[in-house]
């Protein structure tokens, strides 16, 4: 299996995008956005995407119904914020799992979402938690073409959270474990407050 990669289209130019998918190898693009569109960078909706993509010659797959973090699912919520671990349970997002994994059979794939920093979003926080059990190997893009294994972010989230050092109490997993609920309940998506008149 090839290993998989993740990317946050950020502000780039989709030129400079399309250079760091090249450097990389990739050969196709996994949009895991809930809505592929962006109100700032139209550059990344889901058409002039596309479109940029396949004149490079790299396919683009949408894979936001299954793996987005914004759901459809009421029980994914509790008091309007999604909660990460309820959306890895749904059958959806194991399929859109399943569908990464097949394609990293045949292809090096990136996972693409919107933020710049990885541990800022959820295809860091969710998606690769999750993804990392069967996949042996994920590297992220950081925005200046530079790779970061999955390993190494996830030691930065345990430094964000004060985890890193030895614990007499907690292994190394259940302390990771508990910087990605703290990390996934402090950037999930929360629905806005409807205000009555």
């Amino acid at each position: 299996m090839n290993p998989i990669f993740t990317i946050g289209h950020s502000d780039h130019e989709q030129q400079r995008f399309i250079e760091l998918l090249r450097a990389h190898g990739i050969g196709a693009v996994a949009d895991v956005r809930s809505s592929p569109y962006s109100g700032r960078f139209s550059q990344f909706n889901r058409e002039a995407l596309q479109a940029g993509l396949r004149a490079a010659g790299i396919q683009y797959v949408f894979l936001g119904d299954e793996l987005g973090a914004r759901r459809s699912e009421e029980d994914c919520y509790v008091n309007g914020q999604a909660l990460y671990e309820r959306i890895a349970e749904t059958p959806s997002f194991q399929c859109g799992l399943k569908r990464l994994t097949e394609g990293a059979g045949k292809m090096r794939i990136v996972i693409m979402c919107a933020e710049r920093e990885p541990l800022e979003c959820h295809r860091c926080v969710l998606i690769c938690r999750h993804l990392k059990v069967v996949v042996p190997s994920i590297w992220h893009i950081l925005a200046d073409g530079s790779l970061e294994s999955h390993e190494q972010t996830e030691m930065r989230l345990l430094q964000q959270f004060k985890l890193a050092g030895e614990d007499l109490f907690l292994s190394k997993s259940e302390m990771l474990d508990a910087a990605y609920e703290r990390q996934g309940k402090r950037i999930a998506y929360k629905e806005e407050a409807v205000l009555l008149p």
